[in-house]
């Protein structure tokens, strides 16, 4: 039931055709109790493609097609679509991939902001590759691939760290019975 309020509250902010909107400046349209501000309008024009091609034939343009789609998204409201089980289901994996990715995202740039790899080590690595007959560059040459390697499997490992202590703060419970075909 939790996650069908979250999802709920999800759509109320994606489509808001309640009219309940706070004013954040003058009303640019009204859609039946729909309003779009000229700030809102600006936002979404700037970031559309329309927004590339700032004249009055492209504002009217990109309005036009924000009128259509709210006016199908009333539609589909009306008609309860926004109730259908497998539009909440798919609002759910949308929402939940989302903030999957924008927290790997951030996590991914912690960990690339706190990654150091010594020039000792990389030289380490290079005298290694020579040895064994890897490479025949001069060590100029190898030096950004190899702290690139480094840096790299570096963060992953330290990726990897963090979803284990993840794994291991958490209480995780599995019906391994439940796996089997049935």
């Amino acid at each position: 039931m939790k996650k069908y309020l979250i999802i709920l509250a999800i759509l109320g902010l994606l489509f808001g055709c309640s009219g309940r909107k706070e004013k954040r400046g003058e009303v640019l349209v009204k859609i039946n109790n729909y309003e779009i501000t000229q700030a809102e309008f600006e936002e979404a024009f700037k970031a559309s493609s329309f927004g590339r091609t700032d004249n009055l034939e492209s504002r009217k343009e990109f309005l036009n097609n924000l009128i259509n789609q709210k006016l199908i998204l009333q539609d589909a409201q009306q008609k309860g679509l926004d109730k259908d089980k497998n539009f909440l289901k798919m609002i759910e994996r949308f929402w939940e991939q989302s903030l999957l990715k924008i927290t790997l995202d951030k996590k991914s740039k912690e960990i690339a902001g706190s990654t150091y790899v010594n020039d000792k080590t990389i030289e380490e690595i290079y005298q290694r590759m020579v040895k064994e007959g890897k490479t025949s560059k001069p060590y100029d040459k190898m030096y950004q691939q190899i702290k690139w390697e480094l840096t790299k499997a570096k963060e992953t490992q330290l990726m990897s760290e963090w979803i284990n202590n993840l794994n291991k703060k958490a209480q995780i419970k599995i019906n391994y019975s439940l796996l089997e075909k049935k």
